[in-house]
């Protein structure tokens, strides 16, 4: 979803390209109905290992490709350049250095870019992605992250916002609890607390959103809880950006999901430890981080209390007489 600029900007220099993203298939989900986006590759290691299922995805290497480009972001990574190496591509686009680090695979390409993001530390990874195109004449054309859903999405969004009574009149509110990595989760008590001051004070309509692997968590808050919260467990990323778009506030932690929710509209508050804010928090109108330290639970609960408050006191529907 970070990526979605250099996707953009490739799309607005060249309006009749036809764009082909490979991906690992965690990342399938994200992209799928991307707009900028014309087909979408899985690179599966595991199926790969089958011979046909090889010969197939070599087959889709070795079609004419003008331009093929390997960002680069975090690290380096030799499938990718050993992917570019294989096309028949007229230039192939890749890493040199990364941040003083050579690049030993970068004999895969004829275009080699040095990457060095020492200088500027804070530079946002909307804008470190663009990095790969802007030697070649691009110009960025926006730095928002892009998830596109569709009609089904928003259905599937309104059919579960029906669970609220009068959610069309009352504010709605999304929270992501869970975090891949440990030191990027606050501590779940926190989010209690924040959940009955929203109930409280604004009679809110509060959803939970996860994958199984988040349902320990979110069992805990809700046995702590004294009324019911709904939950939008193991949803498509597409579904979820249809809730989000649809929702007053989103509360997130430093993880995938944060991305998914500064693709859309609604105001967010994205908590942050050990990660650069700076970084990797959404750009845009509404799109708030708040970070103290390297350890999370340092964001006091006051913190988001007030900030979310301050969010929600802008919400039309706190307006609606004005």
């Amino acid at each position: 979803m970070p990526a979605t600029p250099f996707f953009r900007a490739a799309k607005n220099k060249y309006p009749l390209a036809h764009l082909t993203l490979i991906v690992s298939p965690s990342n399938k989900d994200a992209v799928l109905k991307n707009k900028y986006i014309d087909r979408v590759v899985v690179f599966n290691k595991k199926q790969h290992a089958n011979p046909l299922q090889l010969s197939r995805f070599f087959s889709v290497l070795r079609e004419e490709y003008d331009w093929v480009l390997v960002p680069v972001t975090v690290s380096i990574s030799f499938t990718s350049n050993l992917m570019a190496g294989i096309t028949k591509a007229k230039l192939k686009v890749g890493p040199n250095y990364l941040d003083g680090v050579f690049n030993e695979s970068s004999f895969f390409f004829n275009k080699k870019i040095n990457f060095d993001w020492r200088i500027h530390p804070d530079l946002n990874i909307s804008e470190r992605i663009l990095d790969i195109v802007k030697p070649l004449g691009v110009e960025p054309a926006g730095y928002a992250p892009e998830v596109t859903f569709d009609a089904e999405d928003e259905i599937q969004a309104e059919k579960f916002l029906s669970k609220f009574e009068e959610y069309q009149s009352r504010l709605v509110v999304g929270l992501h609890t869970g975090a891949g990595k440990l030191p990027n989760r606050w501590y779940y008590k926190n989010f209690v607390k924040i959940i009955e001051e929203l109930k409280e004070k604004y009679d809110a309509c509060i959803y939970l959103t996860g994958s199984s692997a988040d349902q320990p968590i979110i069992s805990k808050i809700r046995e702590e809880l004294k009324f019911t919260v709904h939950e939008f467990i193991d949803k498509s990323i597409p579904e979820v950006a249809a809730l989000i778009s649809k929702s007053d506030l989103f509360i997130t932690n430093d993880t995938g999901i944060m991305h998914v929710a500064g693709s859309t509209r609604t105001p967010q508050i994205s908590l942050f430890g050990p990660t650069n804010p700076f970084v990797w928090a959404p750009m845009g109108v509404g799109k708030f981080f708040l970070h103290r330290s390297d350890i999370i639970d340092d964001i006091t609960i006051k913190e988001v209390s007030e900030l979310a408050g301050k969010i929600l006191l802008q919400s039309p529907k706190m307006n609606k007489d004005v």
